[in-house]
């Protein structure tokens, strides 16, 4: 078996541009699908999974080991976010192929099943709310309708480094009115998205002590891993990171610095399916919850679930709580949620899905820019958002 050929799409999907990929063979109708969504970057990505392409031509691709490192190896100029992502695309498609070559799902490839369904909190459920009176609302409709065992959400408006006075008792009325709503039904995740500094971010810590919350994510600028050990020297809040680490490596270092209580790697940026049962097993050894962070398109969440079916130390996943209404046009997933637990497709090889490329077609690539320090962030779903998962 040889690769024959490296395809890549890009999908609009209102907060973003999906990067899928496929991996050709020069077995029929043998392929596999990956995800590369790197927000603001798509056009990159698409050069760099070009760029793989010429050294893996004619390889065969069940040596993902092998492979992984050549790809990582010569491109000389190691890591970074770029590089990463499409080195983990190809590598969730790779495993995609071993899978269907053996007719097997991803999961049994990784050691078999641990469970058949994952708990899950909520992204995006706060969509379009602006005043904390408008979260408190929404936390309780999704706590309601989907028995999510979580609620993520970054209350911070356009802060960056500093809080203001007015945008600090906001933010903290906003976790009190979704603490208060929610009343003990699902925990509370404050994410940081990395605005703050360290006496900043100390402060806003010891303010959310309050709520009882399960975690405060990305505090912290994430480029200075002693910063982070610091901060959770000085804070008795747990604090979890990792969305924008990209290696094995990086992740040792967070973890013997003491820097996190949860780790969240993301199977799209931090090196695909081979890596992320690394960072897992490391994150085990340190007695420390394997919590992917997962907020992309539908391969990305085909390929976590597989990692969470197989890994002991797997804890909690994000979710979007709805996406745009084309995600089940350009997507085969069959993902059901039940009382806040994505139920995991146990009887498809590979990672379990396909994408349909003129579907994809259908929704161009759009520019979109960064939303978080202009005050916009709860404008991440359209107004016919859906949901993309079966009850």
């Amino acid at each position: 078996m040889k690769i024959t050929g490296i395809k890549t799409f890009v999908c609009h999907a209102y907060r973003t541009n999906w990067v899928f990929v496929k991996v050709l063979t020069d077995e029929a109708g043998l392929y596999g699908v990956g995800e590369a969504t790197l927000e603001y970057k798509e056009a990159t990505i698409v050069s760099a999974c070009q760029d793989l392409e010429r050294d893996m031509l004619g390889k065969d691709p069940r040596d993902i080991e092998a492979l992984w490192h050549s790809n990582y190896r010569d491109a000389y100029w190691r890591g970074g976010p770029v590089l990463m992502s499409a080195i983990s695309a190809v590598d969730i498609a790779l495993w995609d192929i071993l899978g269907k070559s053996l007719d097997v799902p991803v999961w049994r490839l990784l050691g078999g099943r641990m469970r058949g369904k994952v708990p899950c909190y909520a992204n995006a459920w706060f969509a379009g709310a602006k005043e904390p009176e408008e979260f408190a609302a929404k936390a309780v409709e999704a706590v309601e309708t989907a028995g999510w065992k979580g609620l993520k959400w970054d209350p911070f408006g356009s802060a960056y480094r500093q809080l203001e006075p007015q945008a600090f008792r906001k933010a903290l009325r906003c976790v009190e009115k979704v603490y208060e709503a929610v009343d003990g039904r699902a925990e509370i995740l404050i994410e940081g998205h990395g605005r703050f500094d360290l006496p900043t971010a100390q402060r806003i810590a010891c303010a959310l002590e309050a709520f009882n919350i399960l975690w405060f994510e990305e505090p912290i600028i994430p480029d200075t891993i002693e910063a982070i050990a610091d901060l959770r020297s000085r804070v008795k809040v747990p604090l979890s990171f990792g969305e924008r680490l990209y290696s094995t490596w990086q992740f040792r270092t967070l973890l013997e610095a003491r820097g996190a209580d949860f780790v969240q790697p993301d199977v799209s940026h931090a090196g695909g399916i081979t890596e992320l049962r690394k960072i897992a097993a490391i994150a085990e050894s340190h007695h420390i919850p394997f919590c992917p962070h997962n907020p992309s398109g539908p391969v990305a969440n085909a390929a976590t679930l597989q990692l969470a079916a197989s890994q002991p130390g797997f804890y909690l996943l994000e979710t979007m709580a709805s996406d745009v209404p084309w995600r089940r046009e350009v997507c085969d997933e069959a993902v059901t949620l039940h009382d806040g637990e994505m139920h995991i497709p146990m009887d498809r090889p590979g990672i379990g899905v396909d994408i349909d490329e003129a579907a994809i077609a259908k929704h161009p690539y759009q520019p979109i820019g960064l939303r978080h320090y202009k005050g916009t962030l709860t404008e991440i779903r359209p107004a016919d958002a859906k949901a993309f998962f079966s009850a």
